[in-house]
């Protein structure tokens, strides 16, 4: 537990400057691209395949083009292009492998590189594209996905009995996700109290209430998509950067799924 809290102070201490003051308006982006590398290493690595390789380096790159922003990152390209056709590029050339290994390299191997950049491409996106549209949203965000994993964690190692879903994640209980819905519930209404009508948002105050319970219950689903993927690797965390906490994708595995739901319902 000390190694924990130590940790996730000192990373606190790194991130927090970084996202509040975006410095030069492109650290956030920069930040979202390096997450989005570390997120590919660790999944290649699960898999026991190396980043460097044709696949990883191009499930990289393309994890990094759906993170970076069309300005100014890819000013190059003609005013009309879509950067989603630099993706798919990148899916050409890992199902043209194919063709030039005469199906050493098969379909269902490029598959893998291809989810993993949408994966975690996407998810470091609407993470970008969050801060972009203001600090206020990126941290009502933030707030609840941290106060579920406290919440849950916490409230579910206090009175956690009953298991949520044992085959996937045993230590989860259905009073920790619960106990995880209430705490977010509990800072999104202190936040929404500090902020009233100052997130961009369209909707009323107990219209957020249902969404924090819906983006709740979608952060610790991607929490157990995550737990999904390391039993099927049988490795305990998705990597070792974060003493005490594991890896990239244990960190940020709940707001690669709640992010995209933000932006999807309109919040940014």
């Amino acid at each position: 537990m000390k190694q924990r809290i130590i940790t996730a102070v000192i990373a606190l201490a790194l991130f927090l400057p970084i996202i509040y003051f975006d410095f030069a308006g492109i650290s956030v982006e920069l930040l979202g691209a390096v997450l989005a590398v570390i997120g590919v290493y660790e999944l290649f690595k699960m898999k026991g395949l190396a980043l460097l390789s044709f696949e990883g380096i191009l499930s990289a790159i393309g994890g990094v083009v759906l993170v970076l922003p069309n300005e100014p990152w890819f000013s190059i390209l003609p005013a009309n292009s879509d950067k989603l056709i630099l993706f798919y590029f990148v899916v050409m050339i890992l199902l043209g492998i194919q063709v030039l290994s005469k199906n050493m390299y098969t379909f269902d191997e490029a598959c893998f590189p291809v989810l993993v950049s949408l994966y975690v491409g996407v998810g470091f996106q609407n993470f970008v594209a969050a801060r972009s549209n203001g600090l206020l949203v990126l941290l009502f965000g933030l707030f609840v996905v941290w106060a579920t994993d406290i919440g849950a964690y916490m409230l579910g190692r206090k009175y956690g009995s009953r298991k949520l879903w044992p085959e996937i994640s045993p230590n989860k209980t259905v009073e920790g996700s619960l106990g995880g819905i209430a705490c977010a519930l509990v800072v999104a209404i202190i936040f929404l109290l500090i902020y009233p009508g100052s997130l961009y948002f369209e909707y009323g105050s107990f219209t957020m209430i249902f969404w924090t319970i819906i983006f709740s219950v979608v952060g610790q689903f991607g929490d157990l998509v995550e737990s999904a993927i390391k039993r099927h690797y049988q490795v305990k965390d998705s990597g070792k950067i974060l003493p005490g906490h594991g890896g990239i994708l244990d960190r940020f595995d709940s707001m690669l799924f709640v992010f995209p739901i933000m932006h999807l319902i309109g919040l940014f």
